[in-house]
């Protein structure tokens, strides 16, 4: 497997991409155009997850923390900050195949604070976002 088709390093770029630099045009050739999205919070296809991209305020971000793959899928979890709203940490799965993102799947939750926290250990990064991890 190249890079050009590794389904970790697809994804990664892929989310870079859409979300961090706004570049739709590269975005779409890592998304096949008949992706199929399982999200509750994402309309369906690459057009609905793009649509919703365009729709989000500047200052939005994406940020990937640990990746793993299995064959075919691919495993990041990550956070989603947009300026003025709560962070989401997410469990994202892709399903990769010729070098394009095909399928997803998520599990996503809004970012607990120190406070909220039981366990008392961030729930992405090594810091709490109000301590000043990214958001």
């Amino acid at each position: 497997m190249n890079r050009e088709t590794d389904g970790r390093t697809v994804a990664l770029e892929a989310l870079d991409l859409l979300f961090n630099r706004r570049d739709f045009a590269a975005a779409a050739k890592r998304w096949s155009s008949n992706y199929v999205q399982h999200s509750r919070l994402v309309p369906g296809g690459r057009e609905g997850l793009f649509d919703l991209v365009r729709g989000l305020p500047d200052g939005a971000r994406y940020e990937s923390g640990t990746a793993m793959t299995d064959g075919e899928y691919v495993m990041i979890h990550g956070r989603y900050s947009v300026p003025g709203r709560r962070a989401l940490v997410a469990m994202d799965m892709f399903r990769v195949r010729d070098g394009l993102l095909v399928e997803h799947w998520d599990v996503v939750q809004e970012e607990a604070t120190a406070d909220e926290s039981a366990g008392g250990h961030p729930m992405f990064g090594d810091r709490f976002a109000a301590e000043g991890a990214t958001s």
